[in-house]
């Protein structure tokens, strides 16, 4: 693309880019059987790799290394699984970006590989028997037409199987599906205990769930069919996600009477609603994430306290505080545990911090967390940069989250460049994360990154999430309009110097405020984007998106999708309003989640209305990657393009220069 490659800060931001994403990353380590595993990347490997050790301090070897299957990096490590005593290691792989997945199996003591492959899988669970004789997993029916992620068929029936080690797939037992209900998912996980098979049902993207099981011990000839499954909870009233059982007492995090969700506990032999029992309440404020089993009795929680989070130790068996464990103010990013292992590790991470790995062991006595590991990035230093949150009114006087990362000394005149970044949908909590090219923004073209928690998002729960879907959507705009306002207001900066960026529903907040309030911004980047609010639902998976946005086949919902959709609300040629910012549309050919057509579609109309304006300066593209999807598994190298891109553009036409 001539105009990008000509972007003056272009050959600097490319370079310096890569200079500083080339740092080690690392995952939690994790045990099974009596070896840890880890992911790790030297710096600028396309993939990250799999690694193996017998000890902490013991040497390391390669695992799984997903490079050696491609030349560019586009074959991805999508899911992965090991069996419970490590016999076996299942592993799914993408190509090209598309969430399309092949799931191949491995002996996980010699790295044999062996003959099972299993196809047409998306979106789908992987779940271990303990015996290792086989997994549970998902796959569509066959379907004409290509399925390589470049098509735009529905997908639709998804059913459960379970495939027995050693046999081809055509053999696999199917043990779940639901004719009736083409839109369902399911997803199996294995008891810790390994006893029972607990099924979850979806239909679409709201955060409930049926809530089905299978005691595999009952099974005297082991899976032979469809699995005789009894139904716990069999409606879609709220979400039940399983944490660990003692016995047939079982624990879920909830939202069952809880938008912040909390633990319950259900005794199988007594499932009647009026024994249900809350281990830990909801809390007044914070927002209960995610919980998991460690050292037999003990939990790891955490919790999410105004975007930021908490991690705690409860007892299992009382749902009492043991004790807080330490942490920055950040994300974790990643923790890994298991119910009979005494030790656990936990990853945290913020704007500024590209990870810290902590260690604590619970079977010695007074505990205490220890840096396992810690990244530093050379050539940033993070006493440069300053983290601030302040929360800002929206238009209904709502006070909204928004965290500002600028340098230590920076003057309110006014003068600043802004990246305003936003999502805003499907109860996505957008926490702090670290990002080089957002700190090469800040350091290098005098700019302040700008992350706005709107609502339509997880940060404050349920409540929080329908404040900003189907009917509501109108107020995710508002408050993303309302955050550049605030910084105007408040003397960051000017309208012709914020660029505002969202990928897929940001892609969607993006473009429909720049239609709202094309004044606002002096430019808009919307990556993989839906435009197309009146037949986004016909394609690939987008039916499961209606329980946030609804759906146009009822007339009630088209009149909420008809007046944001942004395909639609685009000026019609000729057109003399006020120009548009700069506009910068990006998609993929392989993206089969948010298909390429939504972008396509509203850069045609883009063009042919505002592009057709006189008074139209500011330049109006589309960056269309090959080889490439939604995101997931995208390469080093292609990721690195892409932000050298995005930020070439937003400094060329926001006018800014390289500062040393």
């Amino acid at each position: 693309m001539p105009y990008l490659e000509q972007c003056a800060v272009r050959p600097q931001f490319h370079q310096r880019l890569t200079e500083l994403y080339d740092y080690p990353k690392y995952s939690c380590p994790y045990k099974r059987g009596t070896r840890y595993f880890y992911f790790h990347n030297t710096g600028l490997q396309n993939q990250s790799v799999l690694y193996v050790q017998d000890s902490l301090d013991g040497p390391a070897t390669v695992f799984f290394d997903p490079n050696k299957l491609s030349e560019d990096g586009t074959v991805a490590l999508k899911m992965g699984r090991l069996s419970e005593e490590c016999e076996y290691f299942a592993y799914g792989l993408s190509s090209s970006g598309s969430d399309w997945v092949t799931l191949h199996f491995m002996k996980a003591d010699d790295l044999t590989p062996l003959p099972d492959v299993l196809e047409r899988i998306k979106f789908s669970c992987l779940a271990w028997t303990h015996d290792a004789k086989g997994v549970f997993y998902n796959s569509f029916p066959r379907q004409e037409g290509k399925t390589d992620g470049t098509e735009t068929t529905s997908n639709i029936n998804q059913k459960l199987y379970f495939h027995v080690m050693g046999t081809k797939q055509s053999e696999d037992i199917l043990v779940a599906e639901f004719p009736d209900h083409p839109k369902w998912h399911s997803s199996v996980t294995i008891s810790d205990d390994g006893r029972y098979a607990v099924l979850s049902i979806t239909e679409g993207c709201e955060p409930v769930n049926q809530l089905w099981y299978c005691d595999l011990q009952q099974l005297p000839d082991g899976i032979t069919g469809l699995l005789p499954w009894v139904k716990l909870v069999d409606n879609f009233d709220a979400q039940y996600s399983y944490v660990t059982n003692e016995g047939t007492v079982f624990t879920f995090h909830s939202n069952w009477d809880a938008p912040r969700y909390c633990l319950i506990n259900i005794d199988i032999q007594k499932p009647d609603r009026q024994h249900w029992k809350t281990l830990i309440p909801q809390h007044d404020k914070d927002v209960l994430g995610f919980v998991s089993c460690v050292n037999h009795h003990h939990l790891l929680v955490n919790y999410l306290h105004d975007v930021k989070d908490i991690l705690q130790l409860y007892e299992l068996s009382t749902g009492q505080l043991v004790r807080d464990l330490p942490l920055d103010v950040g994300t974790v990013a990643g923790v890994s545990c298991k119910k009979q292992h005494s030790d656990f590790f936990y990853k945290f991470t913020s704007f500024t911090t590209p990870g810290i790995i902590y260690h604590c062991d619970l079977s010695v006595s007074n505990p205490e967390p220890r840096v396992f590991r810690e990244v530093e990035v050379k050539g940033i230093k993070q006493e440069d940069y300053q983290t601030t949150q302040v929360f800002y009114p929206s238009k209904d006087g709502t006070k909204i989250p928004m965290f500002l990362v600028h340098t230590k000394d920076l003057k309110k005149d006014g003068t600043h460049p802004v990246f305003l970044h936003g999502y805003g949908g499907f109860e996505a909590s957008i926490q702090p994360s670290y990002n080089v090219a957002y700190l090469l923004f800040v350091r290098h073209l005098g700019g302040i990154l700008a992350v706005a928690n709107i609502r339509g998002g997880g940060e404050y729960g349920l409540t929080w999430h329908k404040a900003g879907a189907l009917g509501n959507k109108q107020t995710c705009f508002d408050d993303f309009q309302c955050a550049a306002e605030y910084l105007i207001q408040e003397k960051y900066t000017t309208a012709s110097h914020i660029a505002i960026h969202g990928a897929s529903n940001g892609g969607l907040l993006v473009a429909a405020c720049v239609n709202q309030r094309p004044d606002l911004f002096g430019c808009a980047v919307a990556e993989v984007g839906v435009m197309d609010m009146l037949q986004f639902h016909k394609f690939t998976i987008g039916h499961a998106w209606t329980t946030d946005y609804g759906c146009s086949d009822d007339p009630e919902q088209f009149k909420w999708l008809i007046k944001y959709s942004p395909l639609h609300n685009l000026p019609q040629s000729p057109y003399s309003g006020p120009p548009y910012p700069a506009i910068l549309l990006l998609t993929a050919d392989h993206d089969d989640r948010v298909v390429p057509l939504h972008t396509l579609k509203y850069c045609a109309a883009l063009q042919h209305g505002v592009g057709s304006s006189p008074v139209q300066r500011q330049p109006v593209m589309v960056r269309v990657d090959t080889r490439s999807g939604h995101g997931a598994g995208k390469p080093t190298a292609k990721a690195i393009l892409e932000d050298t891109d995005i930020f070439s553009f937003i400094a060329e036409t926001l006018g800014l220069c390289w500062k040393k």
